[in-house]
């Protein structure tokens, strides 16, 4: 057998993937993070006081409950959009993303070694951003997604690209595509208009989402739109999303399916790398210890479903590429993040 073809032979998860979804409720992994998932609600409510101490009037200003519920209520539609991903590609033939990762032993010294890779990588952005008196960079710049009112500059903004396309992107690939392929960094699709189906749908629906939630990017006048979206896509594109796409979906995504033997594991997983990825936003205090914990919690309230939706798409398609044009380049970050572009560029009307 070519191995070509090795790769397209679904093996028990891949297969699942491809074909139906286990009842999710019968997997460990699941029950862990249902109750991961009560327990942080539980410390926010119980220790958040009357309002969280976060640098972003948006979480700080509403009462605690309010602010927690609401990122609460963003997982209705991620499991909504799970369910869509689900019917659009039941009938696909399954492809197994596990197969494209090493065998176990090395899988998991790749895992590890990439993930204190990623450590050092968030430390060396904290150093970076600070050493010019800017905030420090994570995979979200200071006021992207949550604005904090905090200042950004345009040269705060470029260096921030750069270096995450530079540590979180390019060297990872450079390493890793020296040993696997393109097909085995999920970089080519196997089923062209399937995914192509899948982006347009998730594309709309959560274009749709977001314009409803946050429509400050239609106050803008054209020109500023037509000024400012094409750079806040540039950047966004080289600043987080093909960070995301590389580090956790190329590389970390097969091998935690490889290690778990399982896609729900998988998907929360990718959801918890995703999140920490973002520990440095803006947003966050670090002020004091409890200030500190209220921070990891939120951050991992608010980013892990969206980024267990990503490493879902990346599962069902085997294509690293759709999360990036159906939930992340164009909706939500351009849609969002113009605004906020337009305001640090000093883009006129």
């Amino acid at each position: 057998m070519s191995r070509q073809a090795s790769l397209r032979t679904a093996s028990p998860p891949a297969a699942r993937a491809g074909r139906r979804i286990p009842n999710p409720f019968r997997r460990r992994s699941v029950g862990l993070a249902a109750l991961g998932f009560v327990l942080v609600n539980g410390l926010l409510m119980s220790i958040g006081g009357r309002h969280l101490p976060f640098h972003a009037s948006s979480l700080a200003d509403p009462p605690t409950p309010a602010t927690v519920l609401g990122a609460d209520a963003m997982y209705l539609e991620i499991f909504g959009l799970m369910a869509l991903v689900h019917l659009l590609t039941r009938r696909r033939t399954g492809v197994d993303l596990a197969a494209r990762a090493p065998a176990r032993p090395r899988a998991r010294r790749e895992t590890l070694l990439v993930l204190a890779y990623g450590a050092v990588a968030m430390l060396g952005g904290f150093a970076l951003g600070r050493a010019f008196g800017w905030h420090a960079f994570g995979f979200h710049l200071d006021g992207m997604v949550i604005r904090t009112g905090q200042r950004v500059v345009p040269a705060e903004m470029a260096t921030w690209a750069a270096y995450n396309l530079v540590v979180y992107a390019a060297v990872p690939f450079l390493v890793f595509r020296r040993r696997y392929s393109a097909e085995r960094l999920s970089l080519r699709s196997a089923d062209r208009r399937g995914d192509l189906l899948v982006t347009l749908v998730i594309l709309t629906v959560e274009s749709t989402v977001q314009l409803l939630l946050n429509g400050a990017i239609l106050d803008l006048t054209p020109r500023q739109i037509l000024l400012g979206a094409p750079l806040t896509f540039v950047l966004s594109f080289a600043g987080t999303v093909l960070p995301t796409m590389v580090f956790i979906y190329c590389v970390l995504t097969p091998r935690y399916l490889r290690l778990t033997g399982s896609v729900p594991a998988t998907v929360i997983l990718g959801g918890l790398t995703y999140a920490l990825l973002h520990f440095f936003d803006g947003w966050t205090n670090f002020a004091s210890p409890v200030d500190t914990l209220l921070s990891v919690l939120y951050l991992l309230l608010f980013y892990t479903g969206p980024g267990m939706f990503k490493t879902f798409l990346t599962v069902r398609t085997a294509n690293a590429w759709v999360h990036v044009w159906a939930y992340h380049a164009i909706a939500p970050h351009t849609l969002i993040d113009t605004p906020m572009t337009v305001k640090v560029f000093g883009i006129r009307g």
